[in-house]
């Protein structure tokens, strides 16, 4: 074969700066949106701050389906980003007092801050170093706090505790189960002990000896809890020789003791959120608007602008540069808010039954469906549904949260797995503690309601909520 030359026209889609930068914004959760708009603000002297933001947009009203134009996707930018809508409306007002929660102070001046969560070490810690002890044994102490789980348990050996001092102290394994006990009297009672047992049985010991049951509740600890799991109450009043009223009493103080006493400490702070879009009624039909935090106003400084006409080569090449920059940073920031605001909307119009009548009513959902609807690229919605937040009525939701697959009704339509979980989840509450529903009786009671799904669906369901087996509900009962 001769070798030639051909010419082929094809189209293909490149990812300029602009657009990486666009796709990049968009999968930003706020806080992260908020860093990165701190770091370009101290590296570009173009870009300010406009101090006059943090306005709202003005509540959008939901349209039919068919009467939403569709909107270019940001993976192919065009013109129509600078369609973006003005954000120079009112305010929007979320009961703050006009007073934003980020920069509220009391009447002293003082910004509040939260208080640092003491985790189970610490709390350990702090009554180790009031106890009148010596130095081996405060060294002794200090090592089975920093072994303990967050549970509360100590699985280290005495032996590995001896060997993990020895270039400290030279001691020895009984001196190391001494100081074990000692710590087991601390709080929260039980902890560092070894076994569910021993656990149980310290706390016991701690309590009156006068306290109605506690005979028989250490004799359950000790040698029944595998009977008093099984709820075999027939057994466990045989084999401890008690009346029913005698056997109740002894069964609810081991109820009321803490089968894992570090439950109570954590080391992990509570993560808060702040809302991305608003979603509420107004004379009757839904209405979302865009947080006045998701788009942070920006703005091009014009001393520094007016300067590149002024400046030398070298300088104004660079000024024209960052410019050009913070342009582009400008025009991204307009179109996230744009996206973010769109998906919202179509979020909105599809689980508008959510927000009237709650879980059950929430509809089938994927993100080809938005996708439709608004004119943009699967992975587009993807990146805006992640780590974005929507208030409702009924509380805040990551976006993700309203989408989930479908599940066929014997009338021809389907029903979202959320709503399934919804209606498992309420028919598990209202059962009778005695008699649980096992998986088979819930699938039949949710046939009966016209919901075709399987035993193997519904086991797969409750175990996504963490309920336990009709089993296991039946001992906890």
């Amino acid at each position: 074969m001769k070798p030639a030359l051909q010419l082929r026209v094809q189209s293909q889609l490149a990812l300029t700066p602009q657009l990486q930068q666009a796709i990049r914004l968009l999968q930003l959760s706020s806080m992260e949106l908020e860093l990165e708009l701190n770091l370009a603000l101290e590296s570009n002297p173009l870009l300010d701050l406009d101090e006059a933001g943090g306005e709202a947009d003005e509540p959008v009203e939901l349209l039919a389906p068919d009467e939403i134009p569709l909107a270019s996707s940001i993976d192919a930018p065009s013109e129509a980003a600078d369609a973006t809508p003005d954000f120079d409306d009112a305010p929007l007002d979320l009961g703050l007092d006009r007073a934003d929660y980020r920069t509220a102070t009391d009447e002293d001046g003082f910004e509040p801050q939260d208080a640092a969560a003491e985790d189970l070490r610490d709390h350990l810690l702090w009554q180790l170093n009031l106890t009148p002890l010596s130095p081996a044994d405060r060294a002794i102490g200090a090592a089975i706090i920093e072994a303990i789980s967050d549970d509360g348990y100590l699985s280290e050996t005495n032996e590995a505790l001896v060997q993990s001092l020895a270039g400290l102290h030279a001691v020895t394994p009984d001196q190391v189960e001494a100081m074990r006990h000692r710590i087991q009297c601390f709080d929260p009672l039980g902890v560092a002990s070894r076994t569910l047992t021993e656990c149980l049985g310290v706390q016991l010991d701690a309590l009156d000896a006068q306290t109605p049951g506690l005979a028989h509740a250490r004799s359950i600890v000790a040698e029944h809890l595998e009977t008093l799991a099984r709820n075999d109450r027939t057994r466990l009043g045989q084999k401890l020789h008690a009346t029913p009223d005698e056997l109740e009493v002894a069964i609810d103080l081991v109820r009321s003791l803490a089968p894992k006493p570090g439950a109570g400490y954590s080391n992990t702070q509570t993560e808060f959120v702040a809302p991305d879009a608003y979603a509420h009624k107004v004379n009757g039909r839904w209405q979302v608007s865009l947080s006045p935090n998701s788009q942070p106003r920006l703005t091009i400084n014009e001393h520094y602008a007016s300067l590149i006409a002024r400046a030398r080569r070298d300088d104004a090449n660079y000024l024209r540069g960052q410019l050009q920059e913070a342009r582009w940073l400008i025009k991204s920031l307009k179109t996230r808010a744009d996206t973010m605001l769109k998906v919202a909307q179509a979020i909105v119009r599809a689980q508008s039954a959510f927000l009237e009548f709650g879980a059950e009513a929430m509809r089938p959902l994927v993100l080809r469906d938005v996708a439709e609807e608004i004119g943009m690229h699967e992975s587009t919605i993807s990146r805006v549904t992640t780590r974005k937040y929507l208030h409702t009525p009924r509380g805040t939701f990551e976006f993700k949260y309203f989408f989930s697959s479908g599940v066929s009704t014997v009338d021809g339509g389907a029903a979202s797995a959320t709503a399934i979980q919804a209606m498992i989840r309420k028919l598990i509450d209202d059962e009778k503690a005695t008699r649980p529903l096992s998986d088979q009786a819930l699938a039949v009671e949710l046939n009966r309601r016209g919901i075709s799904v399987a035993r193997r669906t519904v086991a797969k369901y409750r175990e996504a909520l963490n309920i336990p087996s009709s089993n296991d509900r039946c001992r906890l009962g």
